[in-house]
């Protein structure tokens, strides 16, 4: 029996590279690929499968970062029986326990070899999630081990507003019309508090105010 797989990610060269290797085994059917959530959905509700291989973070089809820890949800609540298997460079500890908290989603960090791509997949087929070791290490780390969350870092006034309109939707100009400055001080803001929250792209931060809110204020400056 065919196992029927979909592959998700925004970049093809990792397409290519995961297709190649799960092709490799007998049986296995790459049914179809998705660069993005929208696109993503669609072939869920169009294309029968088995498991579903994908990025955390990939942009929306007009380039808006997406929430990946919100896609994973909606798609356990539509498609409960689904496989997922999760591939990732995000290290934050808080998103990472948020999805695989229901003990259903595999994960893998994307430095990982590609080896253990299916190994992955096939424990997620018995109904277990498997955990690769970057995401081993990252959940284990401190203060993680002996808090339920981690303590979240202080952003100032203008960082967390920043913070707060980009999720609201707001883009860099409008953020600066919003608080009367200049765009390259909204931007400055927001690369220091992506620093502070630990995440490296638009798609991280939007991952972590959905796990942990946007932190307190600590001053105005």
């Amino acid at each position: 029996m065919s196992l029927r797989i979909i592959l998700a990610d925004d970049h093809h060269f990792v397409l290519l590279g995961i297709r190649a290797t799960l092709t490799m085994h007998a049986g296995v059917t790459i049914v179809d690929e998705a660069t993005n959530p929208l696109s993503l959905l669609e072939r869920l509700h169009t294309t029968p499968c088995d498991v579903l291989v994908t990025d955390l973070a990939m942009p929306q089809r007009s380039g808006a970062a997406d929430d990946g820890l919100d896609l994973v949800r909606r798609i356990r609540c539509d498609w409960p029986h689904l496989h997922i298997v999760v591939m990732t460079t995000l290290t934050n500890a808080a998103i990472l326990r948020a999805i695989v908290s229901d003990g259903a989603v595999s994960m893998l960090g994307k430095a990982e070899s590609t080896d253990e791509l299916w190994p992955a997949i096939a424990t997620t087929r018995q109904g277990e999630a498997y955990l690769g070791r970057s995401i081993v290490e990252a959940l284990a780390r401190p203060p993680d081990l002996t808090c339920e969350r981690p303590p979240a870092p202080r952003l100032s006034g203008i960082q967390a507003e920043v913070v707060r309109l980009l999720v609201d939707g707001q883009s860099i100009s409008e953020i600066a019309a919003t608080l009367g400055c200049h765009r390259r001080t909204v931007s400055r803001k927001k690369r220091e508090a992506m620093v502070k929250l630990g995440v490296a792209n638009d798609p991280g931060l939007f991952s972590y105010v959905r796990a942990n809110g946007i932190p307190g204020f600590q001053s105005h400056i």
